[in-house]
């Protein structure tokens, strides 16, 4: 079994709906640290699960520097956002999302 991990660095800002009052409901950035697992028990004809470059433009483009209540048609919790990432990505399993040094999400499928 091979596995890939690439951790990515973006900025982008976000306000979130939330059923409670929260300073979070105001708009706001994070400097988001984004780690993606891949994993593959074949690689690809070039020798790879994923390469490291096109896991960086899935991300990268949709996210860096970009307002993500623009960019998703859903709530951009850390969670969802995870989700997504996750989603979009060839053979992930898990990717984790940091907000902030104390705030970090894991979304791993079944």
């Amino acid at each position: 079994m091979y596995t890939v991990i690439k951790r990515m660095e973006i900025s982008a800002s976000h306000s979130l709906s939330l059923s409670y009052p929260s300073k979070c409901e105001n708009l706001h950035g994070h400097n988001w640290i984004i780690t993606v697992y891949c994993r593959s028990k074949e690689l690809d004809e070039c020798g790879m699960v994923v390469d490291f470059s096109k896991i960086k433009k899935i991300v990268k483009e949709q996210m860096d520097h970009r307002h993500l209540n623009e960019v998703f048609s859903f709530n951009p919790t850390a969670e969802n956002i995870a989700h997504w990432v996750c989603e979009q990505v060839p053979h992930c399993f898990k990717v984790e999302v940091r907000e902030s040094e104390g705030n970090t999400v894991i979304y791993e499928k079944d």
